[in-house]
Parts: C-alpha cells; structure tokens; sequence
C-alpha cells in the first residue's frame, strides 16, 4: 500500500464483473486461445517447453479458420496456444528432454502416434470458460495477459538471432536488452495511459497520441523545450510502442491505430538520402496539430483500465475504484472522497448511499463531518455534497444537528434550499464561522480557482466590518483563508483589509 494517507490516483469508474467478463471472451486472442484448447486431444503433440510442434501448427490455424500456409496465421495459432497453456486452459504432458528430437519427422499429425513427443489435452480451467462466474473468466484473462505483456517486452526475433552467442545464448549485452528494464518500461507505459484516463480533465474515452505517452516516458518533468537528443529518444520510445501496442490489442487491453506507413516510409527515405537527411534513430517527424492521429494513437479499453488496475493492485499502488467504500463508514467515506475529484466524490457516494435507511445515513454523515482538523472543512462540504439529493426523510436528521457549531450552518443551508419552515436564525459567529469554513473547503478542493475571488465577494458583501469580526473565528483555518482574501478578493480595499485581519489572526493564535 501507499505511504500517503490518501490515494495518488484518482478513483477508474469500472463496468461490472458480467461486462468485463463478457467483454475477455470476445478478445480474439483469448477466444483464439480457447478455440485451441477445445481442440486439443490425444492426437495433440507437443515439444519441450509446451509448444505445439511445427508440424502441428497448420492444422491449430485450420482449427481457428485461418490459412493454415500463411506464416502469420500459424503465427497467431502459436501465440493462442502459448496463452492456453500459461493460463491452464490446456494441460501438456512434456516429453523427455533425451528423446525430445526423436520422431519429429514422423509422418502427419493426423496418423502418427505421439512417439516421443509430449501431449496436451483441455485443462479443468477451461471449464470456468462457461461455467464459471465473471471473476473466474477475468482471472484466466489476467493470467493471458501477463503472457501477452511478456511477449511484448521481448525484442524481435530478427535481434534475438543476432544476439546469439556461439553457445546458441543470447548475449543480452550485445543484444542491448535488459528483460527486466523492459518489463519495468511497459508497466510505466500502462500507468501512464491509466493515470491520463482516469485523472480529472484527462484522456478519459478519447485515444491518448502515441508521442504524448512516449514524452511522459521520457522527458523529464522539469525539461522546457526538449534537446534534440531527447526528441531522438521520444521517437525511438513511439516505435517501440507501436510495435508493443500492435501485440497488446488482440487480448483486448487497448484500441490502438497504428503509426502511419507512409511515415515510416519517409523516415527510411531520409535515412538512405545520407548526411543530408535524418538518422535512422529519429523515427517519423515531430507531429503537427492537424494529424496528430497519424503518429499513433491508444486508448484503454474498459477492460484494460481493469487488467492494469489489477497489475497496479497486485504491485502495492493504491488505486481505487468507485465503489470500494460502499461497505465502509460515513467516516472513511467522506476521507476518502475529500481528495476525489467532484464527479467521482459523487458516484462514490452515491453508491456508499444505495440500499442504506437514508435517515440513520444521513446521520452518520452528519456525525463524520464533525472535527477541527485540517481536513474537516472538506469533509463538510462533500457531506453537502451528499445530502444534496436528499428528500425530506432526511429532515430529522438535519434537524437534529441545528444547534451544532460546526454543523448548524450547514444544516440551515439545507433546509432554506428546500423551503422548509421554522428555520432558526444563526447567530452572528455561526455566520462568520460557516463563511471562513466554506471558503476554507473550496480552496481545498480545488485551490484558488477563477470563480472563488466572486464567491469571496458574495460572502463578505452583506456585512459590514466583515474582516473586523473574521480575524476572531475560532476555526483552525482562519488565518489561511484571510491570507487567500487578501490575494483574491476583488475589492482593493477589502483585499487589504483581509491581509491585516490575517495578520491578527496568526499573532493570536500560540
């Protein structure tokens, strides 16, 4: 778990277990993986390590009707079958390693005898595939994930036969590949689509450009315009992707369009013009705001902001999801989504209130909004926040807590919103104490925002000596919110008047 009290990410708003589910079975990967695992049988032969025998492979493709001569259609039924057995949807019995060579020119598949050969056969988890609930099916499609994920950190085959040694190893030092670096790069990759969709005002559903992801990579934060060299690395970094992206998106985690051909194509025709052009290293040209879509594009799809969540879970992050508080306390709920952005504080509640008696909820609220520390302020406004849609079998409830100091004011707001009767006038110190309280709460929410200057003025025009009284509010944030006023209020004069009120303010306090 995170060391901060509070989460770093914002909360992903998930589809159902049954979507997601639904949505793992028709990721033609992992539907190609339990095609091959309904057609193993007896018949099914395998090498050292699991893998289908070459021999075999056509007749995987025929199984998945794909062209069973065409290199990239057994290149596919290879890669399903690796994900049927990594994830136990097909069970294979290894041959010995003495006798692993032996037979493996023997005649067709279809006649032959298993020979020295290893067999396969439908594992039990394939059952799960129909008869399982959501969450057995999305963790067989996590396991296919991490098949799929290590793939992707693999270089291409062409590098790994030039890395060989004279031992038949790979010289990882020659090759300039650090498996574990890698991995590491991918998984930073994957946050950083996830941060970009799930943070406020971020990618959300709109695809994230293939060069705005690479740059979070690999331009430092502090960077203003970026070196030539650094331009260089962004550009290696967008063809690394490509080809990573390309393999990610048959198990379903992104949608992802692919960069432009005709770019790769000028990029090798400036490579062969000679000095004169740019090196190779360089990839496509710095995109412009008219096409960006043609330097790549990727988005996660709803069940990848799952399968990352889950890698990010499993890794120690803390990354909420709304929903998770719904069986918490009134306490820890308005913590929690004190530091949510406002739509997500919403659906949080929201669910936190679905199927609750709303009187003793509302109750509860009331009761965890109470407190003097730093984070009441925020507290008491998300509380609002959630009784807002409350109808008037939460009236008792906000009754109850009129004569409250820290509870009264907004108890009084509520009730006048909704035209009720009876309401008690607040004394002048609950007025001023509600005043510095609601400020206090909007600049922790959301900083000193273009509209607060206005909400500032609104809350000071109708009383006169306003900042005489406000420096003598016994809340702990008087003096802060008086420093804002002084900054913000667009009233000259009143604007000073609050920077001296803040000075009295912290020369009383010990």
């Amino acid at each position: 778990m995170s060391a901060e009290p509070h989460p770093t990410l914002p909360p992903v708003r998930l589809h159902s277990d049954a979507e997601l589910a639904r949505d793992a079975l028709v990721a033609p990967l992992f539907a190609r993986a339990v095609r091959l695992a309904r057609w193993a049988g007896p018949r099914t032969r395998v090498d050292v390590g699991g893998e289908l025998v070459a021999e075999q492979l056509p007749q995987a493709a025929r199984a998945l009707g794909l062209d069973a001569g065409d290199e990239d259609s057994t290149a596919r039924a290879s890669q399903a079958w690796r994900v049927a057995v990594d994830t136990g949807l097909v069970d294979v019995t290894e041959p010995e390693e003495d006798g692993a060579g032996a037979g493996a020119a023997d005649a067709d598949a279809d006649t032959a005898g298993t020979g020295a050969h290893g067999t396969a056969a439908p594992g039990e988890d394939l059952a799960l595939v129909t008869g399982g609930a959501p969450g057995d099916v999305l963790d067989l499609w996590l396991a296919a994930l991490d098949t799929v994920l290590a793939d992707a950190a693999v270089p291409d085959l062409d590098g790994l036969v030039d890395a060989l040694d004279a031992g038949g190893e790979i010289d990882f030092d020659r090759l300039d590949w650090n498996p574990g670096r890698e991995a590491d790069f991918l998984d930073g990759v994957l946050a950083n689509l996830y941060l970009l969709t799930v943070a406020e005002g971020g990618a959300a559903d709109a695809p994230v450009p293939l060069p705005v992801l690479a740059a979070s990579m690999v331009v430092p934060e502090d960077m203003g315009e970026p070196t030539d060299a650094v331009l260089a690395q962004v550009s290696d970094a967008m063809m690394r992707l490509d080809d990573q992206f390309r393999q990610l998106e048959p198990i379903g985690l992104v949608e992802f369009r692919p960069v432009d051909e005709e770019l790769m194509a000028e990029a090798a025709d400036e490579e062969l013009a000679g000095p004169g052009g740019r090196e190779a290293s360089d990839g496509p040209v710095e995109p412009d705001d008219e096409d960006v879509s043609r330097y790549g594009m990727v988005r996660l799809t709803p069940l990848g902001l799952y399968g990352v969540r889950a890698r990010m879970l499993e890794a120690g992050v803390d990354a909420p999801a709304v929903g998770d508080l719904a069986d918490k306390g009134a306490d820890v709920l308005l913590d929690a989504v004190s530091y949510y952005p406002e739509d997500s504080a919403q659906a949080e509640i929201e669910h936190w209130l679905a199927g609750r008696d709303l009187p003793g909820a509302v109750a509860e609220l009331l009761a965890a909004a109470r407190g003097d520390d730093e984070g009441g302020p925020l507290r008491r406004l998300r509380c609002q926040q959630a009784l807002a849609p409350a109808g008037p079998e939460a009236e008792p409830a906000v009754r109850a807590v009129l004569d409250d100091a820290e509870l009264g004011g907004l108890a009084r707001v509520w009730l006048a919103e909704r035209g009720a009767a009876d309401i008690p006038a607040p004394d002048a110190g609950m007025v001023f104490w509600l005043t510095v309280d609601t400020i206090a709460a909007q600049l922790a929410a959301d900083g000193e925002t273009p509209e607060l200057p206005q909400l500032m003025e609104t809350l000071t025009a109708h009383h006169a000596g306003f900042f005489e009284r406000a420096w003598r509010v016994e809340h702990p944030s008087t003096a802060h919110v008086l420093e804002a006023m002084g900054r913000l209020h667009p009233d000259r004069k009143a604007a000073k008047e609050a920077r001296k009120a803040a000075f009295k303010a912290r020369s009383r306090r010990p």
